[in-house]
């Protein structure tokens, strides 16, 4: 695929979101004042919200900016954090996370959006969406506050499945290709492979294949494959993509936020320890507050589930409105670049490939 293939005309406006209004831990409140949010911003949004009809019409009523633009899909059950996927699947198809991802299943909606327990939904959306052909794993795009100038780098996989083969990690770096181009408008993006070191002798097997098959991939795919790189430039400028497999990914994942929370913890702690330290609190409050934003995990809410048929974004279980409207400006920015329909292109390529070395190979053994 060449670049041009992911830069074609956007779909048709509006874009119909759908999403699972009873997911996170705010509660449909939440929910509801966050596409109340986005609606303000953005006229041409529309929302199927599904859930409790007797508990959100009300809730959707006080919002003026939703007046006419939001449809009501009633589900009496809800799936709640300890919920087993494997149960939900069994069990759930009174839930409103059910009945959101059916929406974008029947073509109703582009996206959906949700805040409820990852798991189940990352086991409904493969058994109700499917994998896009060729697909061996779908894959969590998270996005990590970095230096580079987006503002954001894009890690993949964090947490949808704690395997991957090379031949998955090849996968994951095309996906977040493709989600850099449609997500950031970056045109060449610079893709980096997570290990111990930068060293092409070190890591384990898995990746020095993988590193071999990205390196094939990235004239094709129009990207610039830069190697190995190590956790401490998840936030740096040395790559736009990061691949890694999800036990990693999400082991990193979590440490940041927890790092992230330390951090916010202790400056509270400096600046309330003396009466000249209270004073300088002041004095920096400005640059306090500009430093809240830019690490403010609410802006950066939404991981992606590539790889199906249908894009699924999952906020998180603790958005409160702010994080919610930042998760549907997202949907709404893949949606209107017709990312899922790139993204199934560029890996069909892909696949191509990989059958033309294979016959290549193959014909080489024969004439030996």
């Amino acid at each position: 695929m060449t670049e041009n293939s992911d830069h074609t005309t956007a779909t048709p406006v509006p874009i119909v979101i759908s999403v699972d209004a009873m997911g996170g831990d705010q509660g449909p409140a939440a929910v509801v004042a966050g596409i109340s949010l986005s609606a303000h911003k953005n006229p041409d949004i529309g929302f199927i919200l599904h859930g409790q009809k007797e508990v959100l019409e009300p809730l959707v009523a006080k919002r003026r900016d939703l007046k006419g633009r939001c449809e009501i899909r009633h589900a009496p059950d809800v799936v709640s954090m300890e919920d087993k996927p494997a149960n939900v699947l069994r069990n759930g198809r009174e839930t409103s996370m059910w009945s959101a991802l059916e929406s974008v299943r029947n073509g109703e909606a582009t996206v959906c959006v949700s805040c409820g327990n990852t798991g189940a939904l990352m086991l409904l959306s493969v058994m109700r969406l499917r994998k896009l052909p060729g697909i061996y794993r779908p894959a969590i795009g998270v996005l990590w506050p970095s230096q580079n100038p987006q503002g954001f780098n894009i890690m993949l996989d964090g947490g949808a499945d704690i395997r991957a083969d090379a031949k998955d990690l090849m996968q994951y770096a095309l996906m977040g290709v493709s989600y850099a181009r449609n997500g950031f408008d970056l045109a060449h993006p610079r893709v980096g492979l997570l290990n111990v070191g930068t060293e092409e002798h070190k890591g384990r097997a898995e990746l020095k294949e993988a590193y071999d098959l990205i390196s094939a991939n990235a004239r094709l795919a129009d990207f610039e494959f830069v190697g190995f790189v190590e956790g401490r430039d998840l936030p740096g400028t040395t790559c736009d993509v990061i691949v890694t497999d999800g036990f990693t990914g999400n082991v990193a994942l979590k440490t940041g936020e927890g790092t992230a929370g330390l951090i916010s913890d202790l400056l509270k702690e400096a600046f309330r320890y003396s009466p000249l330290s209270r004073l300088a609190s002041l004095l920096a409050l400005t640059s306090l507050r500009r430093l809240k934003k830019r690490i403010d995990p609410r802006r950066a809410n939404g991981g992606v589930f590539l790889g199906l048929n249908g894009t699924v974004v999952k906020s998180h279980g603790s958005a409160d409105a702010m994080g919610v409207s930042s998760a549907v400006k997202l949907a709404f920015q893949l949606a209107q670049t017709g990312f899922n329909e790139k993204l199934a292109a560029r890996v069909a390529s892909a696949s191509m490939l990989e059958q033309d070395a294979a016959t290549e190979d193959s014909s080489d053994g024969e004439k030996e």
